[in-house]
C-alpha cells in the first residue's frame, strides 16, 4: 500500500475515532461517498471474486501432472520360489536383489485438439464476467447509497422546518396561556393552538424515526459504528440543471451500450457459450496418454524398457449432449442480449423524460418563492401575536406554508433521484 493510501486510511481512522467520542459525524455528500467506496463490505467481498477468477485462468494454463507407478515389487523370495525358477538377477547392491523383481512406469496425459487453450479462453471469460459483476454491484450500490443520502438530506430539511415552527408556536402558546388565565382570550383558541403544537411535534417525531432508518442504512453501507449519529451538511442538495441541457439522447444511448455492466455481462454470456461450444467440440477428440515402463526381471530381458500409449475410442460417447447444450446456450444468450439491449434503450428514454419533467417542475418554482414564503410567515406570526388576524387565518396560512415548503423540498429530492436514475441507466456519472 503506497503512502497516499496509508495517509487516507490514517485520517479516516482518526476522523471516525473523534466522531465516536462526539457521537455525531457530519459529512458532505462527497465525503460520505468516499468512505462508502473504501469501506463497503459488499464491494470489498465482490472485488475479491476478480483475483479468484484470474486464479482459475492460471490453473487452466497448467499441464496435467505426470503419473509415476511402481509395481510388481517382491521384497523377498522364498527358497521354494528360487528352486522353481533357478535364475538369478544381477544384485542391486551387495548380495541383495538377485531374486527381487519390480516395475516402474511414467505416464503423461497429452490433451488434444487445443483443449487446454480452449479451457483457458473459457476461464478468461469468467474472469471478465467477475470484473463486470463487480462493476454492476458498484453501480447498484452507488445508486442506492446516493438515494439514501438524498433521503436523509430531505428528512433533515423537513424536520428543521417543523422544529422551527414548533418553537414559534410554543412561544405563541405561552403568550396565549397567560392571556387565557387573565381572561382576555377564549380558552378554545388556546386549545386549538396547543393542538397544532402537538400535531407538529408528532410530525417532527415521525420524521425523526425516518431519519433514524435512513441513518441505519447509510451506516451499514459505509461500515460505520452503530452508536454514532450520521448527519449530512446542507450543500449539494440542489443539483445544477444546466448540465442536463447539454446532454443528447443519442450520445447517451451510445454511451450506455458501451458502459452498462449488465449489458456487458449479457455480451460476455454470448462469448462464454461460444468458448464453451468450442471446448465441448474439442472433447470429441480423445486425449492420449503416453507411457514409459521399466521392468526388472519380469520379461525375457532383465532390464526391460518399453514405450506405449493409451487412447479412448470415441465409439459410443462423442460428447453429443454437451455440444448440443452449448449450441443451444449460444442461441439463448443471443436472445437475452437482444432483450437486455432493448431494455437499456427503453430505460434510458424513460429516465431522460422523467428527469426532464422533474427539471421543468423545479424550474417552474420561482427562485425567490421560498424566501417570500418565509417572509410572509414571519409577518403572519407577528400579526397574529398582535391580534391583527384571527387564529383561523394564521393556521390556514401556516398549513399552506408547511405544504409548500414540503413541495419545494420534494422538488429538490426528485431532481436528485431522477438525475441518479439517469446516471444508473447510462452506467456512469454524467450528472453530478
Amino acid at each position: 500500500m503506497n503512502y497516499y493510501k496509508r495517509a487516507i486510511f490514517a485520517l479516516l481512522f482518526l476522523f471516525i475515532t473523534v466522531a465516536q467520542a462526539q457521537e455525531q459525524m457530519n459529512f458532505s455528500r462527497q465525503e460520505a461517498e468516499a468512505i462508502f467506496l473504501k469501506q463497503n463490505l459488499s464491494l470489498i467481498a465482490e472485488k475479491l471474486e476478480i483475483p479468484k477468477a484470474h486464479a482459475a485462468v492460471l490453473q487452466a494454463k497448467l499441464w496435467p501432472n505426470p503419473t509415476l507407478s511402481v509395481s510388481e515389487v517382491n521384497l523377498w523370495a522364498t527358497d521354494r520360489q528360487k528352486e522353481v525358477s533357478g535364475e538369478e538377477l544381477p544384485p542391486l547392491f551387495g548380495d541383495y536383489g538377485k531374486h527381487q523383481q519390480f516395475g516402474v512406469g511414467i505416464e503423461q496425459l497429452i490433451q488434444t485438439a487445443g483443449k487446454r487453450k480452449k479451457l483457458m479462453a473459457l476461464e478468461q471469460v469468467s474472469a471478465d464476467k467477475a470484473e463486470q459483476y463487480f462493476e454492476d454491484l458498484l453501480r447498484n450500490l452507488k445508486a442506492e447509497f446516493r438515494n439514501q443520502l438524498t433521503e436523509l438530506q430531505f428528512l433533515q430539511f423537513h424536520k428543521r422546518v417543523y422544529d422551527s415552527q414548533i418553537d414559534a408556536i410554543k412561544t405563541l402558546t405561552k403568550a396565549y396561556e397567560k392571556q387565557v388565565n387573565q381572561g382576555h382570550i377564549p380558552k378554545g383558541e388556546f386549545i386549538r393552538l396547543k393542538a397544532l403544537e402537538l400535531q407538529f411535534s408528532r410530525n417532527s417525531k415521525d420524521i425523526g424515526k425516518d431519519i433514524n432508518s435512513a441513518q441505519k442504512e447509510l451506516k451499514q453501507l459505509m461500515r460505520l459504528p452503530a452508536e454514532i449519529q450520521l448527519m449530512l451538511t446542507d450543500e449539494d442538495y440542489i443539483i445544477d440543471t444546466d448540465q442536463f441541457k447539454l446532454l443528447q439522447l443519442e450520445s447517451m444511448q451510445t454511451m450506455a451500450k458501451a458502459t452498462r455492466s449488465d449489458l456487458k455481462i449479457a455480451e460476455l454470456d454470448q462469448k462464454h457459450y461460444e468458448k464453451l461450444y468450442a471446448f465441448e467440440r474439442a472433447q470429441r477428440v480423445p486425449d492420449i496418454t503416453f507411457k514409459i515402463d521399466y521392468d526388472r526381471g519380469g520379461n525375457i530381458l532383465y532390464n526391460f524398457v518399453g514405450f506405449g500409449f493409451e487412447i479412448d475410442l470415441p465409439i459410443f460417447n462423442q460428447n453429443q449432449g454437451n455440444i448440443k447444450a452449448a449450441k443451444i446456450g449460444m442461441e439463448q444468450s443471443e436472445f437475452l442480449y437482444q432483450e437486455k439491449t432493448l431494455a437499456v434503450e427503453n430505460e434510458l428514454i424513460m429516465a431522460y423524460k422523467n428527469l426532464s419533467d422533474a427539471i421543468a417542475f423545479f424550474e417552474s418554482i420561482n427562485p425567490d418563492y421560498e424566501a417570500t414564503l418565509d417572509s410572509l410567515l414571519e409577518n403572519y406570526t407577528k400579526n397574529f401575536g398582535d391580534r391583527n388576524i384571527s387564529l383561523l387565518e394564521y393556521i390556514d396560512f401556516l398549513e399552506a406554508y408547511m405544504s409548500n415548503k414540503k413541495i419545494i423540498l420534494e422538488a429538490g429530492k426528485e431532481l436528485h433521484e431522477k438525475a441518479e436514475a439517469l446516471n444508473y441507466v447510462v452506467g456512469q456519472d454524467i450528472i453530478n
